[in-house]
């Protein structure tokens, strides 16, 4: 009967009031994670819902595709820094939890968009055509769009992964593993297909085949979720536990980073491109030329 009390115990706040199993048991946590997914729809909104249905994309130049990035990530810190709850305000910033957060996600949607943009090109047969100001080849947009997009997805993995954590905890901590690496690669799979699918009319990020791209490429993208989705919510998850560094972010998501960046690399040689003719793994690391 340990893991039940366990359970409890993770679910409960630092008054010892029962609180939701899908929420953080420390305040700054759950106000983290409920912010990013309140916050997100107003830009995912405009978008979905106003910047592709009426081809406004059209009439952006470099600048006008830059201002979109400028428009979803900025206000994933700087809206915290108005908006935090008076438990966050009274720690030093380096502790407060949206601070870790964000800066784990920068640096992995970093290592992301720097890096395995390339094995998008290389093994997926994708590319990006629109005007945009570039690093390393990729629209400095993207940075700032997936540093948007990733905030909400580990959001919410967070919530989900805890949930399941929580109605499983009776059964046992293999019982818990098996049902957390079962959602893990059901919800990084969805994650994956919804965000390909959902820009399908946006015509200047294409790819030579789409329709493997949906089914094969999305398991592709998947793997970046396979190995965030859980490093991400061990952070600062345990009450009891010494809460993580700022340094010990930063630290474990280039640890993430790294493991995701072996995995592609697996596929590419192991597997090679998802386009016929395209021999991705006899051209050497992707980013190289």
């Amino acid at each position: 009967m340990a893991a039940p009390r366990r359970a409890a115990t993770s679910a409960a706040g630092s008054g010892g009031k029962r609180l939701s199993p899908w929420l953080a048991p420390t305040p700054g946590k759950r106000w983290t994670e409920l912010f990013f997914l309140l916050y997100s729809p107003s830009w995912i909104l405009w978008c979905l819902c106003i910047l592709v249905p009426f081809k406004i994309y059209e009439h952006l130049g470099k600048w006008g595709y830059l201002s979109l990035g400028l428009i979803a990530a900025p206000p994933c810190v700087l809206l915290p820094m108005l908006l935090q709850p008076a438990a966050e305000r009274q720690k030093p910033w380096s502790q407060r939890y949206w601070v870790k957060a964000n800066a784990w996600i920068a640096v992995f949607s970093f290592i992301g968009n720097y890096f395995w943009t390339h094995y998008f090109y290389r093994v997926l047969g994708a590319s990006y055509t629109f005007p945009a100001h570039r690093l390393n080849q990729v629209p400095i947009t993207l940075y700032f769009m997936t540093h948007a997009y990733f905030c909400l997805y580990h959001a919410l993995s967070n919530l989900l992964i805890r949930r399941v954590r929580h109605a499983t905890a009776a059964y046992g901590t293999a019982a818990q593993a098996v049902a957390e690496g079962v959602l893990v690669f059901l919800l990084a799979y969805a994650t994956a297909f919804g965000e390909t699918i959902t820009i399908a009319h946006f015509p200047y990020y294409s790819f030579k085949d789409r329709s493997r791209m949906y089914s094969v490429g999305s398991l592709f993208y998947a793997i970046y979720f396979f190995v965030s989705f859980p490093m991400f919510y061990r952070m600062d998850e345990q009450p009891r536990a010494k809460p993580f560094t700022l340094w010990r972010a930063v630290v474990d998501a280039l640890a993430a980073g790294m493991i995701v960046t072996c995995l592609l690399d697996f596929w590419r040689i192991g597997i090679g491109g998802i386009v016929d003719g395209q021999d991705a793994a006899s051209s050497g690391l992707p980013w190289m030329p």
